[in-house]
């Protein structure tokens, strides 16, 4: 991850201002706040603002003033119900605001959860740094054969190389033909004063899915539960899940309390149709289950034995 100097001073201000605000505020959340986590090659994560905390959503559940005297043991048990319950609106209440550096490909993901307010880096405006994704040697991996969407077998020796070279070198040939189109630096100076550069919006159209792009994003508590249950999957793209894993931490930090209930009742646990339910009541009676026999499909009975460790 590369912050400029400027980026440094921005940041560096921003954590050194503080101000007074009657507003609920989360000690844990505060020591990371404006802070780049880093994520991937060139990528991060910051929280930019927020607003409310574990006792707004008790607040908003109960539609009581102020933050209540009712004990911490109450509060969290107040959350499981509204967690495993499905009751979602208490948690709309709250706010996240984060500045995100990310490869486009993973912007493209992330981009279909219509659920937030994003604004992103404009190439039009701006022109884009030399920053490109590498993947690391660990997740280089051939198609998988039976998912069409999903990663193989890792790829090893000469292969492996050659495909992280032939990575860089593309990348490294549409930036130079990026720089070439736009016939100016960073500052807007032109490298070559006796032509005119292609204007900044066509001049990026050569650039790969690789390389990084950055955006603002800002979402309720809610729908960030939901981006970070599907994102942080292990069945997710490698890259996005990434992102998600560093803001699941954020999310810990803000939240303690409804960050136990969504790891208790989503993301470590299981949703099981009727018909699967209806197999494990079987099970447990001590009758013989077989896939042809159950209801299921085959990959279905594969996903439901898989769960129940058999």
């Amino acid at each position: 991850m590369r912050l400029t100097s400027r980026q440094q001073v921005d940041i560096a201000t921003q954590r050194g201002a503080s101000q007074q605000t009657l507003r609920a505020t989360v000690p844990a959340l505060e020591e990371v706040l404006f802070k780049p986590l880093p994520v991937l090659d060139h990528g991060f994560v910051r929280v930019i603002d927020y607003m409310g905390d574990d006792a707004a959503v008790v607040q908003a559940a109960r539609v009581s003033f102020g933050r209540g005297t009712r004990k911490v043991n109450e509060d969290a048990g107040l959350i499981n119900y509204l967690m495993r319950h499905r009751h979602t609106t208490p948690f709309e209440m709250c706010e996240i605001k984060y500045h995100v550096k990310l490869p486009i490909f993973v912007a493209r993901q992330w981009i279909r959860h219509r659920t937030a307010n994003v604004n992103e880096y404009s190439a039009r405006y701006s022109i884009l740094d030399k920053e490109f994704y590498i993947p690391s040697a660990e997740h280089l991996a051939a198609q998988a054969t039976i998912n069409r969407q999903g990663r193989g077998k890792i790829l090893e020796g000469e292969i492996a190389q050659r495909v992280l070279a032939l990575l860089r070198k593309e990348a490294e040939r549409a930036y130079a033909g990026y720089v070439e189109l736009l016939n100016e630096d960073a500052s807007g100076e032109l490298l070559d004063p006796q032509r005119t550069g292609l204007a900044r919006e066509l001049a990026r159209l050569n650039l790969t899915l690789g390389f990084y792009t950055q955006w603002y994003w800002k979402t309720d508590l809610h729908n960030l539960m939901h981006f970070l249950s599907l994102r942080g999957d292990p069945h997710a793209q490698y890259e996005i899940r990434a992102y998600a894993e560093v803001m699941l931490r954020t999310l810990e930090r803000w939240v303690p309390m409804t960050y136990a209930a969504f790891l208790e009742y989503r993301m470590n646990a299981a949703a099981i149709s009727a018909t699967g339910l209806a197999v494990i009541r079987r099970l447990l009676a001590g009758k013989s289950v077989t896939q042809p026999d159950s209801g299921l499909s085959p990959r279905e009975w594969r996903e439901l034995m898989a769960l129940l460790g058999r």
